[in-house]
C-alpha cells in the first residue's frame, strides 16, 4: 500500500480510538453534563471529519489541477522568454540596420552619382558621334551641292560659249564662206576614201 492510501485508515482508527475514548469518559462522568460534553465532542469529532475529507479530496484533486497550470503556465512562460529573445535580436538587427543607414544613404548617393556620371558620359558620347554624323552629312551634302552647282555653271558656260559662238559664226559666215568650208569638208572625205 502506498503512503498515500494509508491516511484514510489512520485517520479513521484513530477517530474510532477517539469515540471509544469519549464514550467511556461520559459514560463515568455520567449525566447531562457528560451528555452535552459528548455532543460537544461529537461536533469536534464530526467537524474533523467533515475536514479530513475535505483535505483528503483536495489533496486528491488540486495537485494535478496545480500541476498543470504550473506546466502551462511554465511553457507560457518559456514560449514568452524565446519570443522576448527573438524580438530583442530583431530588435538589435534593427538598431544595427538603423546605425548602418547614414552610409547605405551615402553609397546609394556615391553609386547614383557613378551611375549619372556614367550616363551623361554615354549620353555626351552619342552626341559626339550624332553630330560628327551630321556634320558628315552637311559636308557630303555641301560637296554634292558644289559639284551640283559646278555642273550647273559648266552647262551654262557652255551654253553661253554656243550662243556666243553660234552669234560670231552667224556674224562671220557669209554664204561665201559656207561654201568654201563645205567644199573643203567635201574633199577632206574624198581624199580619205583613197
Amino acid at each position: 500500500m502506498s503512503e498515500a492510501s494509508r491516511w484514510p485508515y489512520l485517520v479513521a482508527v484513530l477517530l474510532l480510538v477517539f469515540l471509544t475514548v469519549v464514550s467511556a469518559g461520559a459514560a463515568e462522568e455520567g449525566g447531562k453534563a457528560a451528555t452535552e460534553r459528548a455532543n460537544e465532542l461529537f461536533k469536534w469529532i464530526n467537524f474533523a471529519i467533515v475536514a479530513v475529507a475535505l483535505i483528503w479530496i483536495f489533496a486528491r484533486v488540486l495537485p494535478p489541477k496545480f500541476r498543470q497550470n504550473a506546466d502551462t503556465i511554465s511553457s507560457a512562460i518559456a514560449k514568452a522568454t524565446v519570443a522576448k529573445a527573438e524580438a530583442d535580436r530583431q530588435m538589435s538587427d534593427a538598431e544595427v540596420r538603423l546605425l548602418r543607414l547614414p552610409q547605405e544613404i551615402a553609397q546609394f548617393r556615391a553609386a547614383a552619382q557613378r551611375e549619372a556620371s556614367a550616363e551623361a558620359e554615354r549620353l555626351r558620347g552619342i552626341t559626339r558621334n550624332d553630330v560628327e554624323k551630321v556634320a558628315l552629312a552637311a559636308t557630303a551634302e555641301i560637296e554634292a551641292a558644289e559639284r551640283a552647282a559646278r555642273l550647273q555653271l559648266k552647262v551654262i558656260a557652255a551654253n553661253r560659249a554656243v550662243d556666243g559662238a553660234e552669234s560670231l559664226l552667224a556674224k562671220e559666215l557669209t554664204p561665201k564662206t559656207q561654201e568654201s568650208l563645205v567644199s573643203s569638208f567635201v574633199a577632206s572625205l574624198e581624199a580619205r576614201r583613197n
